[in-house]
């Protein structure tokens, strides 16, 4: 018996489950004949958190077409990855993260060229964890500006999926896969394989991938929903159900994708947060060319 009928046998026990590692898929085959459209999955491994202070060492993207009928990549993955030397020694918790060290990218330079033509055939661009990646790579190249993100991370709701951990390793081992992870194109693909996999089909939708839905938000704004003087001893509530806290803004936020939404998170502040008493809130209205960028949308407040 060899290994893949040893972990095949396993698989069927109620008692087991097997991981193996993700293999890349670079031709993913002939699609159903229906629409397709473009999308680049990306990732960066850089110096920092801090896309002012600190810069990109490595880029990784995978651009695949989509088929819009099944929600699966279909074709030849084209995909690109490099290195760049930032111009000073990588900190020593990266090197530890990401294995990358500044011999590595000594001289190393990004393929401007060859990027600028994925970016500008791709409808949708989408990374794990958007607000991340898209300011450093916007501040590299403006064309990452001229098109629609979204973020896989804060975009789905991986909730109600009955996954308890939004981390790309942990959406890889609940779907049977490990890999290396913590470098940019070993991340892509298995983001691509998470994204292709199906959804559970929520009430009154259709049975869908990752990345369809993906498509489907880009066609609709966001709102930012920012809680101005929410009180300091309602931070556990507040993170419970999801908010972030922007140091720099120092404020907490969320973001809502429907009118209604909007009117039942305006409720729970009112009653959970401001504990029923007037307050003032910050919306703010972001399209798929603007969301987890480091740009303003159309800003405004209402009054609870």
């Amino acid at each position: 018996m060899n290994f893949d009928e040893m972990a095949d046998k396993l698989s069927a026990h109620p008692d087991f489950k097997v991981k193996r590692r993700l293999v890349p898929i670079l031709d993913f085959g002939p699609g159903s004949g229906a629409p397709t459209k473009r999308v680049l999955i990306l990732d960066t491994e850089t110096t920092g958190l801090d896309w002012r202070a600190e810069n990109i060492i490595e880029l990784a993207m995978l651009s695949v077409a989509v088929d819009m009928q099944t929600g699966q990549p279909v074709g030849v993955v084209e995909v690109y990855e490099d290195f760049e030397d930032p111009g000073r020694p990588i900190p020593a918790e990266i090197v530890k993260l990401t294995g990358i060290t500044t011999q590595d990218v000594k001289g190393q330079k990004l393929n401007e060229a060859k990027i600028i033509d994925m970016v500008q055939r791709a409808d949708l661009i989408v990374a794990h964890n958007a607000s991340f990646d898209r300011p450093f790579v916007e501040n590299r190249l403006e064309v990452f500006e001229h098109k629609a993100w979204a973020c896989s991370f804060a975009g789905i709701n991986w909730k109600a999926q009955g996954l308890g951990s939004a981390k790309l390793e942990f959406l890889c081992s609940e779907l049977g896969w490990f890999y290396d992870a913590h470098r940019a194109q070993v991340d892509c693909h298995a983001l691509l394989r998470v994204l292709s996999a199906p959804l559970k089909a929520q009430p009154d939708d259709m049975p869908s991938t990752g990345l369809q839905q993906l498509f489907k938000s880009a066609e609709q704004a966001r709102t930012v929903v920012k809680a101005f003087g929410s009180p300091f001893e309602t931070k556990d509530k507040l993170k419970a159900r999801g908010y972030r806290w922007d140091a720099e803004a120092k404020v907490w936020s969320t973001a809502v994708m429907s009118v209604e939404a909007l009117e039942a998170e305006a409720d729970w502040l009112k009653s959970q947060v401001y504990g029923g008493r007037a307050a003032r809130i910050g919306l703010e209205t972001q399209d798929a060319l603007v969301q987890f960028s480091s740009r303003s949308g159309k800003s405004g407040d209402r009054v609870l």
